[in-house]
């Protein structure tokens, strides 16, 4: 097989603020990178924080978390630049069949993702949502690459003051989109749960979670005085301590992490392989 380089990039919407979320995208992204014998290159734009984006010269992109309202940035340059890359991206795809662009949005990205096709209504969560959650599989969710290895419900990091809901199944139908998964609804939100992934295309996917998430990542969280005084006031003191050990079962987030972005990765770069082997 002939050597090429791919090149994957994330954009950063964390707008310079303290985060673990870079650090776990850059570390995952470098352990799939490990398994091939090939340079693959990786590069971070900080769009929110410096109105910068990257070019379509990327083959992988990778849009971040981030603080505040998805609505926050309506009318600045970094938001324009920002949904005119998704369009061109898009419009790419559409017109170039044998080799495509691809793109994961995270959370905060999620949302935004949501802002941009429509598929649902994006407005503020009853209450912030924190900690280590489960979510539901939808059929579709069960038979897709990045969460079928999980199990049924699979646990996730969840950190949110936003949220999706209401999916128009109009436009989904229309851009042969898919709902992977819901969150599992609490006594306020029974009748409405959020959306909380997405499958735009074979290319393009989201998840309202962050599935890249590691148990270090949580743990400076939950260490922080003001996340475990709102888990507790929330839930109690017990769950808590409860969610702190489930930083240390495979079977959860620790799963979530090694599955969900990593499949994402490999897929694209196989696929990335297969038209020009």
């Amino acid at each position: 097989m002939q050597k090429q380089e791919i090149k994957i990039t994330t954009i950063d919407l964390y707008n310079n603020e303290p985060n673990e979320g870079m650090r776990c995208i850059r570390d995952i992204v470098k352990e799939v990178s490990d398994n091939y014998n090939f340079d693959i290159s990786y590069d971070v734009f900080e769009t929110r924080y410096k109105n910068i984006i990257p070019s379509l010269d990327y083959d992988i992109f990778i849009s971040s978390g981030g603080p505040g309202s998805p609505f926050e940035g309506e009318g600045t340059e970094w938001e324009k630049k920002y949904f005119n890359l998704l369009d061109r991206i898009w419009n790419y795809n559409q017109t170039n069949p044998e080799k495509k662009k691809y793109m994961f949005f995270i959370c905060h990205s999620f949302q935004m993702m949501a802002r941009f096709f429509q598929f649902g209504e994006v407005n503020k969560r009853f209450i912030n949502s924190f900690g280590v959650m489960p979510f539901a599989k939808t059929e579709d969710g069960n038979s897709d690459f990045i969460l079928k290895n999980l199990p049924d419900p699979f646990y996730a990091a969840d950190i949110r003051h936003w949220q999706v809901v209401d999916a128009n199944n109009k436009i989904l139908n229309e851009l042969g989109a898919s709902i992977l998964s819901w969150e599992i609804p609490e006594e306020e939100n029974k009748d409405n749960p959020a959306i909380t992934a997405v499958r735009i295309s074979d290319e393009i996917v989201g998840t309202q979670f962050h599935p890249e998430a590691d148990p270090a990542s949580m743990l400076y969280h939950f260490r922080q005085p003001e996340r475990k005084e709102y888990v507790i006031k929330r839930y109690n003191e017990d769950k808590y301590f409860e969610m702190i050990e489930w930083l240390k079962d495979p079977q959860k987030i620790i799963k979530t992490r090694q599955t969900v972005l990593p499949g994402f990765l490999k897929n694209a770069i196989d696929e990335l392989i297969s038209v020009t082997a």
